[in-house]
């Protein structure tokens, strides 16, 4: 009987690319001692704060420091185009090392949810760029009316 199934499948109905398949635990996490528990819920804890962190960067950080780069180049070698070929190909670069790592963090956030004796299937990655997006929004919307150009703008002095 043919697996049809987009879940089996990979989404395709023409049969699964190689190394796609669904991830199977063989069985359910055995909980280890109190101890080992908080140790392991510490990490977890750990890990997604960096992941936070890392989903933060791209936000303002990353993009920040290419244009500056960007710039530099643009000075050093008087060449717009250049500049900005630099400026975008780097922070692409940048960004994917960025999510990258991020999956790999998330892979490690599993294992150490399981090692927690916790029934961790599913990894956080996307509600953690998620909230880390929503969470950028609103600190730049903060900064953008309080202290950049629209503060004086609806608020005029004089």
């Amino acid at each position: 009987m043919p697996r049809t199934d987009p879940t089996d499948n990979g989404g395709l109905f023409v049969g699964r690319r190689p190394g796609t398949a669904p991830v199977k635990y063989r069985a359910l996490p055995k909980r280890g001692t109190r101890r080992r528990q908080r140790v392991d819920n510490g990490a977890s804890v750990a890990i997604l704060a960096l992941m936070v962190f890392v989903c933060l960067l791209f936000f303002g950080p990353i993009p920040v420091a290419w244009l500056w780069i960007a710039s530099r180049v643009q000075y050093g070698l008087d060449s717009v185009s250049l500049a900005i070929f630099v400026g975008f190909f780097g922070m692409l670069m940048t960004l994917l090392l960025g999510l990258r790592v991020l999956r790999r963090l998330d892979l490690t956030w599993i294992l150490v949810r399981r090692a927690a004796g916790v029934d961790q299937r599913e990894g956080v990655m996307t509600r953690v760029f998620a909230y880390s997006a929503v969470l950028a929004a609103i600190l730049f919307s903060g900064w953008l009316l309080l202290f950049a150009g629209l503060g004086p703008t609806l608020a005029p002095g004089q």
